[in-house]
């Protein structure tokens, strides 16, 4: 694995840590490349259920490395799944964003590509592409507006300016505003809570949230339907009414 992103499995939970320190985390096109290489495997292994996603030294990300393309000309994409090998095609597993000091341009919008976020008090987020005369292309001006009322979104869009944690909580935007230094344990208590449920049940029910947000109302329950139907004949299912009747936890198969 390359240095630039460090990797660690716990309990089922796999972090993902921007390792680019003296750059702020910026993205660079050899990290996107490693983080495409992480994100394929995270799907790929049955032993993780989720992942969390944050950056080293108190920064989570503060978007494209800019001299590195103003240098090689090379785009920080990576494979079919775009910006920082995530924000195009987020994994199929649930993704956690914790986020300490700044999450800027692609940096917030690889925290939009999670499904949850943890962030500290003092985090601050921005789409402050515009300044540089450029948009938000990773996702920030198509999923902004669905996470946060229009005209805030549109403010933090046409102005380019930061807003604080704070802000982003009373937004909605944020899961878990915890105290600073504390993002990453937080989320990881966050992670044991879905880690703890069946790995086919989660997987599944991040699918059909995302996937139905383009369905017509008259057709969901017919596209829900086959998406589902593994679900409740599957080993998990089984084993979790016979867990319950026998008052015991779970032993989850993925199957």
């Amino acid at each position: 694995m390359s240095d630039l992103v460090q990797t660690e499995v716990k309990e089922g939970v796999l972090i993902i840590t921007l390792n680019r320190p003296q750059a702020k985390n910026a993205i660079n096109y050899e990290t996107a490349q490693a983080l495409l290489a992480v994100f394929e495997e995270f799907d790929a292994r049955d032993d993780i259920v989720l992942g969390i996603l944050t950056g080293a030294d108190g920064t989570f990300c503060s978007g494209m490395d800019l001299k590195a393309f103003a240098q090689s000309g090379q785009r920080p994409y990576a494979g079919d799944r775009g910006f920082a090998g995530l924000c195009e095609k987020p994994p199929a597993k649930p993704l956690i964003a914790a986020v300490e000091g700044y999450a800027l341009a692609g940096g917030f919008e690889m925290a939009l590509s999670c499904d949850l976020i943890v962030a500290a008090s003092n985090a601050k987020f921005g789409l402050p592409e515009v300044k540089r005369g450029i948009v938000a292309g990773a996702g920030g001006m198509m999923r902004l507006p669905s996470r946060i009322p229009y005209h805030l979104a549109m403010e933090a869009i046409l102005t380019g300016e930061m807003f604080t944690a704070e802000r982003a909580n009373s937004f909605g935007l944020i899961n878990r505003l915890v105290e600073p230094g504390q993002a990453l344990d937080a989320a990881l208590e966050l992670a044991r809570i879905v880690a703890a449920n069946g790995p086919l049940a989660v997987r599944t029910a991040k699918s059909i949230v995302t996937q139905s947000r383009d369905w017509r109302q008259a057709d969901m329950f017919d596209l829900q339907r086959p998406r589902v139907a593994h679900i409740f004949t599957s080993a998990d299912a089984k084993e979790g009414a016979t867990a319950f009747a026998e008052k015991r936890k779970p032993v989850w198969t993925g199957k």
